[in-house]
């Protein structure tokens, strides 16, 4: 069993999400107003550049813009809770033998006292999340059972995987729950809201090539939108 969950399944939940991720991008390129959009962006590639890279470098940065600094203790949770789930399943240990083995993929694993205080970080960060939810009117008022479904599928393989390597009685049912869950969260990514994986970069690349480009960034330059 533990064969096949860690071969041929992963590696076909590893290449649905990346065909998944890569087709959800094409299709929000494809889906630009011709008009609008690229027509602006192909005439101005320079000024387009510049402000896509502005736009993605202030939001991907703590406190880089200035909606992650009127909110301080958000901000830092929230890229916490980002960080950890970046770091923790490319380098822990495990993953990195197992990637390299099924995939081919090799790079350095974090240690493991490292990969653990980041899986404690993202569940007690995304316990956070999770409370913001409902505690806050215009947080709540937003927020559907779908949403909550998201954060709870991508925390229960930290939370299981956790469980596992702290041997905890029933080691074998929580790891298979890891891996299967790893997994469903793998296939998911491309299908549902946590697709923002990538299409957080085109859309904050799209909004600074608008600054950039139509919104003032070329006023006076003789363009018309």
């Amino acid at each position: 069993m533990y064969d096949l969950l860690t071969g041929p399944v992963f590696v076909l939940a590893f290449a649905f999400c990346v065909l998944g991720l890569l087709v959800r991008a094409v299709w929000y390129i494809k889906g630009l107003d011709w008009q609008l959009d690229r027509v602006a962006y192909t005439r101005f590639p320079k000024h387009g550049a510049k402000g896509a890279l502005r736009s993605i470098g202030h939001w991907i940065l703590p406190f880089g813009s200035r909606n992650w600094r009127v909110k301080p203790v958000f901000t830092i949770v929230f890229f916490t809770f980002h960080l950890g789930l970046i770091l923790t399943p490319l380098f822990l240990q495990g993953h990195a033998v197992i990637l390299h083995q099924r995939l081919g993929l090799s790079w350095p694993a974090i240690p493991m006292e490292l990969a653990d205080a980041l899986t404690i970080a993202v569940l007690i960060t995304g316990g956070i999340i999770l409370v913001r939810r409902f505690a806050l009117p215009e947080v709540r008022v937003l927020t559907t059972a779908y949403d909550i479904f998201l954060l709870l599928l991508t925390l229960a393989p930290f939370a299981t995987g956790l469980l596992a390597v702290q041997n905890v009685p029933g080691y074998i049912f929580w790891l298979y729950a890891h891996i299967i869950l790893g997994e469903a969260l793998l296939i998911a990514i491309p299908l549902t809201k946590l697709s923002h994986i990538v299409l957080f970069f085109l859309t904050r690349a799209q909004i600074g090539m608008d600054f950039g480009i139509k919104r003032g960034g070329m006023k006076g330059r003789g363009i018309s939108w």
